[in-house]
């Protein structure tokens, strides 16, 4: 659970506690173990060493060290004080009694919570029942009341009228615009579970609507909430959808509270945004064209949310190409604060976490390369990274050398500050080392590794999606080729999760990424 099985295609567990995860392992121990088993191992063990089992059970650490093959080797052998109870036990008994001692060390599941429902208060009357409407048996039977009988109020408790598994699902819009909120606001509640595919993803099962109150809450009733499923909410304003936090079901829960939705007001002023890196990644794996992506780090310190509107050639304004290259297209890292879709272009709320972009662009390849770009909005720096054996040459670089990073070699410059219009321009000369001529980015290996060492999650998938217009112009034999991309059966796991998530957003056709996904775990399989 911990590290993952990358031979099944099981990834790490590494967004639960500990807890969580022994729940997971507790609840996965349970599939292989018959209801009969852990009968027979009960009756074996309480027959034959009724103080093992207290002794083995009580001892959390210890268990959690054996395998059941330990276990079964503990119960037919002995170990320290304890004796070789089972030494006469089949194998299928011998099997039944490790599984009936490993159960012990898990705690049962709470039961599902009873919410009880308060009606209305009615009317009911204080009576002496006679001798007539009192059974014999003691119990107590039905009265009508008497003509002038005071009556007195009571509360009536009724059990719950929803179905076991179902509940109510409420949340409110958090308004900071500054203006009343609209009237008849439509919010969306979506639901996702993981399915089989724990690779994949959640995946959204069902929607359903509502219209939010005029103080901005809404409210879901009789919702299917089983343990674990996700919720999200959304919300549509003036054209923009805003987007909630997920909730996740615990169990027994019949309710659950969905995080705010917040409105914020907005403005398409970008210039009120901050870019706080640059880092310019440059690939001469391709035999005709130098390849390169700019990775920003940009925040919007504001309490407003900017709206950015994209040209028709799909620019952004603030995140430039350099001149003369050819654009390539744009790719949110995996890190990033969430953009919102608006209806021509996108916005950038208030966040605490950084936005990031990646723009990729390519240049026709050349002995000497030279590279001007514009920056709209100041810039906190830029770090320039090449592969070793080329050189860049200009003012306002400084070599900071070159640097090993993940097992491989980079030249690294870097510059300070600049400002809101001002020009980065610099000349790249020489050879790279140990670089082979690919056709596209996807092949450079070491490109990649070094953009993970600067802290962004770089995965093939992403970048192979903007060479969109490319085609390979060599044959190269695909098993030895994918094996060369990757280091490690991690970098395969990263690169099939987001392989998946750009299939999921649609952005990704079904037969590119069947096919994609199926090299992908061919790879995986040969370095596992």
């Amino acid at each position: 659970m911990t590290q993952g099985n990358l031979e099944r295609f099981m990834p790490p567990f590494a967004s639960l506690n500990d807890q969580e995860r022994w729940d997971v392992v507790s609840y996965a121990l349970t599939l292989h173990v018959t209801p009969e088993q852990l009968e027979l191992g009960k009756s074996l063990v309480e027959t034959n060493c009724t103080d093992c089992a207290k002794v083995l059970a009580g001892d959390p650490e210890m268990m959690a060290a054996l395998s059941n093959n330990d276990l079964i080797k503990v119960i037919k052998q002995g170990m320290g004080s304890l004796p070789d109870f089972g030494k006469d036990f089949t194998d299928e008994e011998s099997t039944a009694a490790a599984a009936y001692i490993r159960s012990l060390t898990f705690a049962s599941a709470a039961a599902p919570i009873a919410v009880a429902a308060t009606e209305t208060p009615v009317s009911a009357e204080t009576v002496t029942p006679s001798a007539e409407t009192t059974p014999v048996d003691g119990t107590q039977a039905a009265v009508t009341p008497e003509a002038g009988t005071p009556q007195a109020e009571i509360q009536v408790t009724v059990p719950a009228t929803l179905a076991a598994g179902f509940g109510t699902i409420s949340g409110s819009i958090d308004n900071q615009t500054g203006d009343a909120l609209p009237t008849d606001i439509l919010v969306t509640l979506r639901s996702l579970e993981h399915g089989a595919d724990m690779n994949a993803g959640p995946q959204e099962i069902a929607a359903i609507e509502t219209v939010a109150k005029a103080d901005g809450t809404f409210v879901f009733e009789n919702v299917e909430m089983p343990e674990n499923r996700i919720f999200i909410a959304d919300a549509v304003v003036n054209g923009q959808t805003y987007e909630s936090e997920f909730a996740v079901v615990e169990a027994g829960m019949t309710e659950l509270v969905i995080p705010t939705i917040q409105l914020f007001a907005t403005s398409e002023d970008f210039s009120v945004l901050t870019v706080d890196s640059l880092q310019l990644h440059f690939d001469f794996a391709n035999e005709t064209e130098v390849q390169i992506f700019g990775v920003y780090t940009i925040s919007n310190p504001t309490d407003k949310s900017v709206l950015v509107k994209m040209a028709a050639q799909e620019a952004i304004p603030f995140v430039p190409f350099p001149e003369g290259s050819t654009p390539l297209g744009y790719e949110a890292t995996q890190d990033t604060a969430a953009f919102v879709q608006t209806a021509d272009g996108f916005a950038m709320p208030p966040s605490t976490t950084p936005y990031g972009l990646i723009a990729f662009a390519s240049y026709p390849k050349s002995d000497t390369i030279v590279v001007s770009q514009t920056v709209p909005l100041a810039i906190s720096g830029v770090s320039i990274l090449l592969p070793e054996g080329l050189k860049a040459e200009g003012d306002q670089l400084t070599d900071d050398g070159v640097q090993t990073m993940q097992s491989a070699s980079f030249h690294i410059y870097t510059t300070g500050a600049l400002k809101a219009g001002e020009t980065l321009k610099f000349t790249i000369t020489g050879k790279p080392q140990d670089t082979a001529v690919n056709p596209d980015l996807t092949q450079n290996k070491t490109l990649l590794i070094g953009a993970g060492a600067f802290g962004i999650v770089l995965i093939i998938a992403g970048i192979w999606l903007f060479m969109r217009d490319r085609k390979r112009v060599e044959e190269v034999d695909e098993e030895d080729e994918e094996d060369d991309e990757f280091e490690d059966p991690d970098s395969l796991m990263d690169a099939i999760i987001a392989l998946d998530d750009l299939h999921r957003a649609g952005k990704l056709s079904d037969e590119a990424y069947q096919k994609r996904r199926e090299e992908l775990k061919g790879a995986l399989k040969r370095k596992s």
